[in-house]
């Protein structure tokens, strides 16, 4: 006999990726265990959240600072709570609706629970997925959160204009492909590392840098800094070098910000995701022309999300890491 298709109602298994405690350092798969629950599915009467089946889940490194306990928390940042499963962006199905926003079928993305099955509090912060004719993992990446980041940090930071010189670390990664690809169809001439410095920057810079996107910092930050041209643009996402450390490394060249009058601008996707339809205007024809393209590293099953996850800081995956969770 086929495996019965599941209803909404049906009381089902729910597996779970659980955070087990805070972590100072790198995080280990040991800060996680997989547990598995029973779940009703079915939204709570007169309630306006919303229940969904999770297929495709986002690593991302910012996680980590979901793991620390924070004495001082940022605001925006949601942090894990020992016990509970942890959380992040994600493609989903919806299966029970209570908002009028959603009803079931419809395809979404945004902030989920690592398990197979989420009710999802607060669904005003999910986006609903009307183009389906390129792949859902995508809404994870390229059209989802570092897609955000990227078009961000070209399009409204940096502004680079035709022929200058951009160079972009952690290029392989989430955003800093994208990010690449948006340099180079605007006629930017685009250096792409994974952890050269300073004298590999020379030879691929040899006249330096208009505009700078910066995800690792730290030795990274300094080489480029001496390597930027009068006046440069700094643009910082993210300094995934820095992440793990009990305590950060000292910039050794900062007084290059002052004599070469350089600026430096922080950013975040929050702060930019007003922009997502003309982003969805400027990318999805790129992706059907085949003008644009995204790498994706795809890893199936829930209990491999946590090895998946700690790979983000040891360099294990190419491309955008994603968490592939069986269909109903």
């Amino acid at each position: 006999m086929g495996k019965k298709n599941v209803e909404v109602g049906d009381e089902v298994l729910n597996k779970q990726v659980i955070f087990k405690d805070y972590v100072t350092g790198s995080p280990k798969e040991s800060d996680f265990h997989i547990t598995t629950t029973t779940t009703k599915l079915q939204v709570p009467q007169g309630s306006n959240a919303v229940l969904v089946k999770n297929l495709y889940l986002s690593c991302d490194p910012v996680m980590q600072f979901q793991m620390r306990k924070m004495e001082d928390p940022l605001s925006g940042y949601i942090y894990y709570v020992p016990g509970s499963p942890i959380n992040g962006f994600g493609v989903a199905k919806v299966l029970d609706s209570g908002h009028a926003e959603f009803s079931a079928g419809d395809l979404v993305w945004g902030t989920t629970s690592w398990e197979e099955y989420s009710l999802i509090q607060n669904p005003e912060q999910l986006k609903k997925i009307h183009h389906t004719d390129v792949p859902l993992t995508h809404y994870t990446g390229l059209l989802g959160m570092p897609g955000i980041t990227a078009y961000a940090a070209i399009y409204e930071v940096g502004v680079p204009k035709k022929g200058e010189c951009v160079f972009i670390s952690a290029a392989s990664g989430a955003v800093g492909q994208i990010a690449g690809q948006f340099a180079k169809l605007l006629g930017c001439y685009v250096v792409g590392s994974a952890g050269d410095l300073d004298a590999a920057l020379k030879r691929c810079c040899p006249e330096g840098i208009d505009f700078y996107l910066d995800h690792v910092g730290g030795k990274m930050l300094d080489a480029v800094l001496l390597n930027m041209k009068l006046h440069g643009r700094i643009a910082i996402c993210g300094m995934i070098s820095q992440y793990n450390l009990d305590e950060p490394e000292l910039l050794r060249n900062v007084m290059l910000l002052a004599l070469k009058r350089l600026t430096v601008k922080g950013f975040t996707h929050r702060d930019h995701h007003h922009l997502y339809p003309k982003i969805l205007e400027l990318v999805l024809p790129y992706i059907r022309d085949k003008k644009i393209f995204y790498v994706e590293d795809i890893v199936e099953g829930l209990e491999n999300g946590p090895a998946a996850l700690v790979g983000l800081f040891t360099g294990r995956n190419f491309g955008k890491q994603i968490l592939a969770l069986p269909p109903q």
